[in-house]
């Protein structure tokens, strides 16, 4: 739980960095942009007064958001802003790609569209 911790404020930097990035593509900011509404927003899919559950929906949507980012986007544009070491960065794709695995693939699909780059 302490790592899950210092995971939350490397994450935001990422994404604050990112969205100011000109080579982050506008759709992937926009889907950036609306993860931030939604978790800010006090309206969720499960009630966050709920224990356990109520959290849930927020963290299956920011996994799904966090590793589609990883496989969307250019690594190298990724690591450039990442706060920590490589492995770090690999350990928290591990985890997202662990939990957006439970989402189905039509609803992660809709959230990113745009193929792999090669």
């Amino acid at each position: 739980m302490k790592s899950l911790l210092w995971l939350l404020p490397r994450l935001f930097r990422m994404i604050a960095s990112l969205l100011a990035d000109r080579e982050m593509p506008r759709s992937a900011k926009i889907v950036l942009a609306a993860l931030a509404v939604y978790l800010a927003s006090p309206f969720d899919l499960i009630p966050d007064f709920i224990p356990v559950l109520g959290l849930l929906d927020d963290v299956l949507l920011t996994a799904v958001v966090v590793d589609g980012l990883l496989n969307h986007l250019d690594r190298s544009l990724i690591v450039r802003y990442w706060p920590g070491d490589v492995a770090s960065l690999d350990a928290v794709a591990a985890v997202a790609r662990r939990l957006s695995a439970w989402v189905p693939l039509r609803v992660k699909g809709r959230v990113f569209r745009a193929r792999r780059p090669a």
